[in-house]
């Protein structure tokens, strides 16, 4: 008889989507987590929003959900625009870990560790001529 895990490794029916999760870690460092993570934010795009507020709203929700928050946003002007946001992991890191001198402390992104300069999301946005809004993000 097959074991639950050995029917779904066998019958899998999604190509390219790891069956057991152990190819999607939250690991920032690879950049295949992070090209998985863009492809998801691209769909967003096909999307128009009212306003744009409501956009970057979806995308905190999304970012939420696997542990990544940014600033709030400035103010979206005019009929297109783009700024870049900085991204922290899981709130960021305060404290100290096996690596720390007893005289200092970690406080940083949770990012910063694994990729060298941090990374950020980037967002663009225009307006459409039926007054819609549509919104393009990216993790660089």
């Amino acid at each position: 008889m097959k074991n639950f895990n050995k029917y779904i490794a066998e019958n899998a029916t999604s190509p390219g989507y790891p069956v057991d999760g152990s190819d999607f870690t939250n690991d920032l460092a690879k950049p295949e987590t992070v090209a998985r993570i863009n492809a998801f934010l691209g769909s967003m795009g096909k999307m128009e929003y009212l306003v744009p507020e409501h956009a970057v709203h979806r995308l905190r929700g999304t970012l939420d959900k696997i542990g990544l928050s940014f600033p709030s946003t400035p103010v979206f002007e005019g009929q297109s625009g783009s700024f870049d946001l900085p991204l922290t992991r899981f709130g960021g890191r305060f404290g100290k870990d096996t690596d720390t001198p007893h005289d200092e402390v970690i406080n940083d992104d949770g990012i910063s560790h694994m990729v060298e300069g941090g990374l950020a999301l980037k967002i663009q946005y225009e307006m459409m001529k039926n007054n819609s809004c549509r919104i393009f993000a990216k993790i660089e």
